[in-house]
């Protein structure tokens, strides 16, 4: 089992930037793919960035066309901890935000953190 906690989402002005944590315990963090998704009001859950180990501590990065430019994904795999840095935020990036890992070898993401509110302010 992996358990995923999320922190750092809160309330910020249009224009501001937040980051957000994951920190994941219970199984070797470091070949899990990894990734954020998010869930606006009404509508349906989105992927937001995923980073994927590709060997040799070499991993890959990947964005929704939405946030690309605005937001970086990054794990520190000693800390067990994935993070969201958010920049430039809009009313629309306004949702509850997820951390879910993927087991080696599974192919949809099969752990889940409980979600964190972000709130940006137009």
């Amino acid at each position: 089992q992996v358990q995923l906690v999320e922190s750092g989402g809160g309330l910020v002005q249009a224009g501001g930037s937040l980051r957000l944590s994951c920190v994941a315990s219970g199984r070797t963090f470091s070949t899990y793919a990894m990734a954020w998704f998010r869930q606006a009001p009404g509508k349906e859950r989105e992927v937001v960035a995923t980073i994927t180990w590709i060997g040799q501590n070499t991993y890959y990065a990947d964005y929704a066309d939405s946030v690309k430019g605005r937001f970086t994904i990054s794990r520190d795999n000693l800390k067990n901890t994935l993070y969201l840095q958010m920049n430039s935020l809009k009313s629309d990036d306004t949702a509850v935000y997820y951390c879910a890992a993927r087991t080696p070898g599974v192919v949809k993401y099969d752990y889940w953190g409980q979600g964190i509110q972000v709130t940006v302010s137009s």
